[in-house]
């Protein structure tokens, strides 16, 4: 998860309270000297929230547009992962993504698979990955320009955002809930791998055998669950959006350098 994403360790480590909410005592004002952080007429440290929208409030208007969008759309179930199967797509095995991994059923086999399903991926940074021979096998062909006309809940790729989200909002989200964002996404990206083509059993990952009728009916089952999961966690941080940009200005110390 660290290296798919970029929020380092230390950061999630940090805690915050989140937006709407201040800590009194010694050991908050270390706050102080962290950004966006400001000391309020209570004595207490909360969230610069003024200063924040200055500096960030284009990305919460953003990612909250995308929240809203993707949170209205039923769940597209039934891509069966193909995303993955679209980025080895007619390579051969020093050219893939995961060299280390050998694929459960080779390259032509892979290719076959492939080639016997309609691939509908939604999702730009998954899309991107697919290889050049891959691309007009998708129904679609989406950019980031329209991530926003496109993303639906179903997406595993989009279930996993929901932590990019959370983290790109700190520190006006929850701690907890930036946690709780970034175990769905670890639990989804498992989801994810056992689905692709890889073989990952070394690893303990047994695989989804997505080319299989029982593999097909394993994938959509925790596919819905997570994409129910995503949609609780979807709408708590479009709350955080939503109440930021509604927020009125806290009150200052007089005493605030």
């Amino acid at each position: 998860m660290f290296s798919y994403y970029s929020y380092r360790p230390a950061r999630l480590r940090r805690w915050h309270p989140g937006a709407g909410f201040a800590l009194a005592g010694p050991q908050a004002r270390e706050r102080l000297d962290w950004r966006d952080h400001v000391l309020l007429a209570d004595d207490a440290i909360g969230l610069d929230e003024p200063a924040f929208l200055a500096r960030r409030g284009g990305s919460v208007r953003h990612i909250a547009g995308l929240l809203a969008a993707t949170a209205a759309r039923p769940a597209q179930l039934g891509c069966f992962g193909l995303h993955e199967w679209a980025m080895v797509y007619r390579q051969d095995a020093e050219q893939l993504r995961h060299a280390r991994w050998p694929l459960r059923l080779g390259t032509a086999g892979t290719d076959a698979v492939l080639e016997s399903h309609r691939i509908r991926c939604t999702h730009h940074d998954a899309f991107r990955f697919f290889t050049a021979p891959a691309r007009p096998l998708n129904l679609l062909q989406p950019t980031r320009a329209d991530q926003v006309a496109l993303e639906q809940p179903g997406c595993l790729h989009a279930t996993m955002d929901l932590y990019k989200w959370a983290y790109k909002l700190s520190p006006a989200v929850p701690s907890e809930l930036t946690l709780e964002c970034f175990e769905l996404a670890r639990r989804t990206r498992v989801l994810d791998m056992r689905a692709s083509p890889y073989d990952l059993t070394e690893l303990g990952y047994s695989p989804v055998t997505i080319e299989t009728a029982d593999g097909k009916a394993e994938y959509v089952a925790a596919q819905r669950e997570l994409a129910d999961l995503g949609q609780g966690l979807r709408q708590r941080l479009l709350d955080v959006c939503r109440n930021l940009l509604s927020a009125p200005a806290p009150s200052p110390s007089p005493n605030h350098p």
